[in-house]
């Protein structure tokens, strides 16, 4: 390489890497977080009491663990230069805030004391045992009383993210422009507060659903020719409390109508309390509701009923919450797969 080409790269490199940090975090981050990284599902990075609190190494585990169970996915596809990248730019919405700097060492206190005190103080936000808020940062699915969902404290990624000098400082000063006051606020001594640290340092993490067994359909064989199978999923949707909405051939909109394949219909359907509950725990539930199941006939002449396994799906949303919709749904399109096909 010419000497003059390397100099030119070396003086350009900061802005490729700050150019680097904008492109991967609009890719990676800013759908939950934000553009300007002013929250929405995820919370708010570029709030001056979090940068103050949270240290660049928190940051990065962060972006690295995620929050299994909780939305943000782990990024284990990002490089460290890729992840340093992006911690550059979530810096530069507050370039005056110093990033700080904490030892790794635990902090001594009585957990069984700091549970008292968490009960008490905090987990009417965090939930019982730090099980985080309900719901995401959308506004349809949180407590209209809060401007984020607080997280969730027993869980694996923030527990390896976070240390026990940055809690402890983050319970102490509380964050401006949210519910979380000061310790000194609520009488919380700064013993005390090493009491609650131990405690949730000693909180153990949500089990994950395990859905390695889980096929990505339902699928059920029919003993009754297409028309009928089509009219039984009807009557057993029905008969489960749900409003039928529409039939749809696999090719409707792309051949004229009447020409339709006789081949592939899928019948749509909804509860629509079961989906404003749904889109209550997190709306990206929408992806999948209305509810729907497919009846195709085969090239031999079979009939086959199927629909998605919201078992497998709810692993995507990473959301143990949702889990439990799922798990419901689950049972519900395996009862009218039964009943169309008995």
């Amino acid at each position: 390489m010419r000497p003059a080409i390397f100099i030119a790269l070396l003086l350009l490199s900061p802005a490729l890497l700050a150019a680097d940090g904008h492109a991967l975090y609009q890719n990676h981050c800013a759908a939950c977080h934000g553009l300007d990284g002013q929250g929405g599902v995820g919370i708010p990075l570029a709030l001056a009491a979090f940068q103050a609190q949270a240290s660049d190494d928190y940051l990065a585990r962060t972006i690295r663990h995620g929050r299994p169970g909780r939305i943000m996915p782990p990024f284990s596809q990002l490089s460290d230069a890729d992840i340093q990248a992006i911690i550059g730019y979530i810096r530069s919405w507050q370039p005056t805030i110093k990033p700080p700097v904490y030892q790794d060492t635990a902090v001594a206190g009585n957990a069984i004391t700091g549970k008292k005190l968490f009960d008490q103080h905090c987990s009417s936000c965090h939930g019982a045992n730090g099980v985080g808020g309900r719901g995401t940062g959308v506004m349809f699915s949180r407590p209209h009383d809060l401007p984020i969902v607080p997280p969730a404290l027993n869980n694996s990624g923030f527990l390896a993210s976070a240390s026990d000098a940055m809690i402890h400082s983050v319970i102490a000063h509380g964050r401006s422009n949210t519910p979380m006051p000061a310790a000194k606020l609520l009488g919380v001594t700064p013993t005390q507060i090493n009491d609650i640290v131990s405690y949730i340092r000693s909180l153990k993490p949500a089990p994950l659903a395990d859905i390695s067994h889980e096929p990505a359909i339902l699928v059920a064989d029919s003993p009754y020719n297409y028309d009928e199978t089509i009219a039984k999923v009807k009557a057993a949707a029905v008969g489960m409390n749900f409003r039928l909405i529409r039939d749809q051939a696999l090719d409707s909109g792309l051949v004229e109508d009447g020409k339709e394949t006789r081949s592939h219909m899928m019948v749509y359907f909804c509860n629509f309390k079961f989906l404003y509950d749904a889109l209550a725990i997190d709306p990206r539930v929408g992806l999948f509701l209305p509810c729907r199941v497919t009846v195709i006939k085969t090239a031999d002449g079979k009939v086959k009923v199927m629909s998605i396994n919201p078992k497998r799906l709810s692993h995507i949303f990473n959301n143990n919450e949702l889990d439990q919709a799922c798990e419901e749904m689950h049972k519900l399109y395996t009862s009218i797969l039964e009943e169309a096909t008995l």
